[in-house]
């Protein structure tokens, strides 16, 4: 795979199931490089193989968000034919015929119908379009900030556009017709509506000192407007709220962000207790995994009947996982050297989209126990490009703790030949790497580096033990080792296992690189040994301490690994910091950033970069212009494109 090749990864995601079970709309979308956008179309497909899907939109207006109507005639998908906001489009599937319902200005989330099919109910921005009108920033008047919470990576400002609940109309003389169902400075997400119609249910914090609370509760609102009635407590968080199918008790998914990192969790709530919050239960303990996927795109908690099927991080796989409210142990339903990236059920038909190492995201159904394959963007993919298997290893840590880990020869490579190797670093921390197609490792391995990445204590997929292990020393509750304390010594064991159980690797033409926490730990790595010929740190933070002043998380993220606030220890906030060894960095080094870069803002690119150019070290520095967090992988295209290139040109002058 070329870099160029970006524009081939046509990958299908988001399945919905008819209510009759024989349908399956899902959304497909393919990078245009032609005009530097996504394409996304939504596509249907029954359940017998032999029959191809078939298109239901273009994809020119960027179209996704497939709602079956409740007695499955109709399809509602949210649709972009502008360049800014939204559209909620209605298909009539026999038909054909489709017709826009509303433009909205920002875009449109948790679309859901009400059980009679009369209206859908969403979230959405709800911006001052007095300030919002002007087009030049020059012609707008100064924006008030009196919160912690103020912006967000991707978005942009998020003080005068909080996110509210709507209903609008679908049918009827007020057909078009939009409600705003809830208000004030809070954001609100992840609706669902009972089975009734009557009430909805969403996800908020919605206290006074909601902003630093880091606790978001559920709430319950007549659909007809009224009191908003809070049904849980406590200082954790409450999403992805899904009401039973009976409409006795709402599921949603579980976290606590005061003492990272802790596995996410399935519970329940019975609504039609007189203390709703009295009756919360966490049904997936047992399992001490992390059972909410962030990089899988986990949705809510699905019902069916009396169980709720949900996804799982497990050592390098995303299997769905099924739990009754009986408090019986979960149950795995898809498993496989594979990642399960959307799944959804109705009348007996499971569909779900899954990834594997080699193989882009295909859409699968599960009926009576066969598994079928209804699509066919992996085999398409691979009759024009050849692929790098993965091969699996277990790396000890210097402390005897397994790590699991992988390694991907260059397609081209031939016996007894030896290579350059580039080890990766995932982001995160608390995420993995495993059975997923990564494009980044495809180009690496093709233009003939062997690929080195595995799962550091601090990742995802494995016990919580393991996800905490790099908490900050001083913590009141489970002290660890603090960032780059085992975590760095399980990165080190990694490349020393590769090299040692692969003898085509060739140790002193060995690269790292990373990005986000990856590009953290690169820094740290290259200040820590030279071992590594060359490195890339990518969207890094650097400097702790100025991350926590200036990242949209940065007052709550790392102190909830390091156990205080930055403003009650900074010095342990410096101490775990990689620009306070920037005088130990010798090895020549790339630092790739993107300029709109909240999550972690390109200060942090900038230190670091200074330290080492007035030091007259070895170092790069490339901006990437109108790009986020999320560059390699939602960023523009050819963006996308000329950022593997740049990387393969560091280590093409530093590796070969």
């Amino acid at each position: 795979m070329k870099p160029s090749d970006v524009g081939d990864l046509v990958e299908a995601s988001d399945p919905r199931v008819s209510p009759d079970g024989a349908t399956i709309a899902f959304v497909v979308t393919r990078p245009d490089l032609a005009t530097n956008l996504y394409r996304t179309a939504i596509w249907v497909t029954g359940l017998d193989p032999d029959l191809p899907p078939i298109p239901l939109t273009t994809g020119d207006d960027r179209d996704g968000k497939p709602r079956w109507s409740p007695d499955g005639m109709r399809l509602a998908y949210v649709s972009h034919p502008d360049e800014q906001g939204s559209a909620i489009v209605v298909a009539d599937v026999e038909g054909g015929a489709s017709y826009e319902i509303a433009r909205l200005p920002e875009e449109v989330d948790d679309l859901s119908w009400t059980p009679d099919g009369s209206a859908l109910v969403f979230t959405t921005r709800h911006r001052d379009e007095a300030y919002y009108g002007p087009e030049k920033d020059r012609d707008r008047p100064p924006r008030r900030v009196d919160r912690v919470a103020f912006r967000l990576d991707n978005v942009g400002w998020t003080i005068d556009r909080p996110k509210h609940v709507f209903v609008i109309a679908v049918d009827g003389d007020r057909a078009g017709e939009v409600r705003e169902l809830t208000t004030g400075p809070f954001a609100d997400a992840g609706v669902t509506v009972s089975p009734d119609g009557l009430t909805v249910v969403f996800s908020a914090a919605r206290t006074p000192t909601w902003d630093t609370d880091l606790s978001t509760h559920l709430y319950r609102l007549a659909i007809g407007g009224g009191e908003i009635e809070q049904l849980t407590t406590g200082s954790t968080l409450h999403g992805q709220p899904a009401f039973s199918p009976d409409g006795t008790h709402v599921a949603f998914v579980w976290g606590d962000r005061h003492s990272m990192m802790r596995h996410g969790q399935v519970g329940v709530v019975d609504v039609t207790a007189a203390d709703p919050a009295s009756t919360e239960r966490l049904l997936t303990t047992v399992l001490d995994l992390h059972c909410a996927p962030y990089l899988a795109g986990a949705r809510e908690p699905l019902w069916d009947g009396d169980t709720l099927l949900f996804q799982v991080d497990e050592g390098g796989n995303v299997p769905l996982y099924r739990v009754g409210l009986d408090g019986g142990p979960p149950v795995a339903v898809v498993t496989g050297e594979r990642q399960v990236t959307g799944f959804d059920m109705a009348g007996g038909t499971l569909a779900f989209t899954a990834s594997g190492a080699t193989t882009l995201a295909d859409v699968f159904v599960l009926v009576g126990g066969e598994e079928r394959c209804l699509t066919a963007h992996a085999a398409t993919y691979a009759s024009r490009h050849r692929v790098s298997e993965p091969e699996r290893f277990v790396a000890t840590s210097a402390d005897g703790t397994a790590i699991d880990a992988w390694v991907m020869r260059p397609p081209a490579l031939a016996a007894g030949e030896k290579c350059p190797v580039v080890l990766n670093i995932h982001g995160g921390p608390f995420s993995q790497y495993g059975n997923r197609f990564f494009d980044e490792f495809q180009v690496q391995a093709s233009a003939g580096y062997a690929v080195v990445y595995g799962n550091p204590r601090g990742s995802s997929g494995y016990s919580e033990a393991f996800s905490r292990a790099i908490r900050g020393p001083k913590a009141t509750d489970d002290p660890g080792s603090g960032w780059g304390g085992v975590d760095y010594e399980d990165v080190i064991a990694i490349a020393d296992a590769a090299l040692q159980q692969f003898d085509f690797l060739d140790g002193d033409r060995f690269g790292v690189m990373g990005g986000s926490y990856g590009g953290y730990m690169t820094s740290w790595v290259v200040g820590h040994t030279d071992r590594f010929k060359a490195a890339v740190s990518e969207r890094a933070c650097n400097n702790l301490l100025t991350f926590a002043h200036t990242s949209d998380i940065g007052a709550q993220f790392p102190a909830g690994y390091i156990g205080a606030s930055h403003l009650d220890d900074p010095d342990e906030f410096v101490r775990q910091s990689p620009t306070t060894y920037w005088r130990d960095i010798a090895t020549p080094l790339l630092i790739l950033h993107s300029e709109n870069d909240l999550r972690c803002p390109i200060e942090q690119a900038e230190d670091l970069f200074l330290r080492l150019k007035l030091s007259g070290r070895d170092v790069e520095f490339v901006r990437f212009p109108g790009e986020s967090h999320e560059l390699s992988r939602s960023g523009a295209p050819r963006h996308r494109v000329e950022r593997l290139e740049v990387i393969l040109d560091w280590f093409e002058r530093h590796l070969r």
